[in-house]
């Protein structure tokens, strides 16, 4: 029988540390993994672009774990938390090399992380999985929108460890550059609809410090506005402090945000944002993070101008980039119809999974 290892991976304080070439070989674990499946290489990130991420312990606890088969690195596990309210919520994640499947790491790794979990006291397990698969015999997603593949080996291994399908989310891409005209055209009706009570705001980089309060809120609401069907995702509470030092960290990222933001001109405070995370090379595609608009500032077509300015601002900042990448739960019908009018397209599902531990 094969041996399966699991250890932990310490996650270095800087890419030059002595104790960097491990958390360096998972991510080409993580990277490998994504081509494969995807079949492009536009799903990568660089050690150097995730490396901060980990780095996020005060509010975002997570570790990492890899699995050796007979001595040999074939996969990763990631297990995440929250602090406070959001304790009782973990995500998982694993990752396994294509020519180590079927060899029992997966299970071993999520068998690992479950145990974890349940020392730790958490109540409640969340998995993404993407599965790739087209067509064939479909589970439904019991929100009614979406579904993903029966009978492939995610599929059947998270059933058989006891996770339920709560929500398939939709992965989208945007190719680049979007026509003058839809663009212009997008900006101009949004605008009209949104009329004098709100204006935009662009920045590329830090929040500028007049801002910071609005952006918390917002990233706190990112957890409790979007759609989370039976995931029941917790309140993930930001602060001015967690910006900071979130911030802080992303500074040594060779990717940059750029933000678009919808000021209430009446309040004066900001009600909706969107944010992209832009590579420094050209030739790679730009992700869509965050996209949201406060539920009693909807109706406007804000969520449209944000990102019909957004993509406008990167034109400016960062021209030249050859697609925008972006994840949406399929229930929300209302950003993937903005999406659709853009000219996006699914390229991906990914069931989001959850079990009661």
């Amino acid at each position: 029988m094969p041996e399966i290892t699991i250890t932990e991976v310490t996650i270095p304080a800087s890419l030059d540390a002595a104790d960097a070439a491990e958390f360096i070989a998972c991510v080409d674990v993580r990277n490998a993994v994504n081509e494969h499946d995807s079949g492009t290489d536009e799903l990568s990130y660089t050690a150097e672009e995730l490396l901060p991420g980990w780095r996020k312990t005060t509010f975002e606890p997570k570790r990492l774990f890899a699995a050796r088969l007979d001595g040999r690195l074939v996969a990763r596990a990631i297990y995440e938390t929250r602090t406070e309210e959001a304790a009782d919520t973990a995500w998982l994640g694993v990752e396994v090399l294509p020519d180590a499947r079927g060899a029992g790491v997966g299970a071993a790794l999520a068998a690992h992380l479950e145990t974890i979990a349940r020392a730790d006291g958490r109540t409640r397990a969340i998995v993404y999985a993407p599965s790739w698969k087209r067509g064939g015999i479909r589970i439904p997603s019991p929100t009614g929108f979406g579904s993903v593949p029966a009978g492939t080996p995610e599929v059947r291994l998270l059933q058989s460890l006891g996770y339920r399908l709560e929500q398939v989310e939709r992965g989208s891409r945007l190719p680049l550059p979007l026509a003058a005209s839809v663009l212009a055209s997008v900006r101009e009706a949004s605008r009209a609809a949104a009329g004098a009570d709100y204006r935009v705001h662009t920045w590329a980089g830090p929040t500028p410090p007049e801002w910071r309060e609005d952006i918390a809120h917002l990233l706190t609401r990112m957890s409790t506005d979007a759609p989370s069907a039976g995931l029941e995702e917790p309140e993930d509470v930001w602060t001015v402090e967690r910006l900071l030092e979130d911030e802080a960290l992303e500074a040594a990222s060779p990717r940059t945000p750029v933000v678009a933001a919808a000021e209430h001109v009446p309040s004066g405070q900001l009600v909706g944002f969107t944010e992209f995370t832009v590579p420094a090379e050209r030739s790679r595609p730009v992700n869509q993070e965050d996209t949201i608009v406060l539920r009693e500032h909807r109706g406007h077509r804000l969520g449209m101008l944000l990102k019909a300015e957004n993509l406008r601002f990167l034109d400016e900042v960062s021209p030249g980039h050859p697609a925008i990448i972006t994840y949406n739960a399929e229930e929300n019908r209302h950003m993937l119809s903005v999406n659709e009018a853009l000219g996006f397209v699914p390229f991906v599902y990914e069931g989001a999974w959850r079990k009661d531990l």
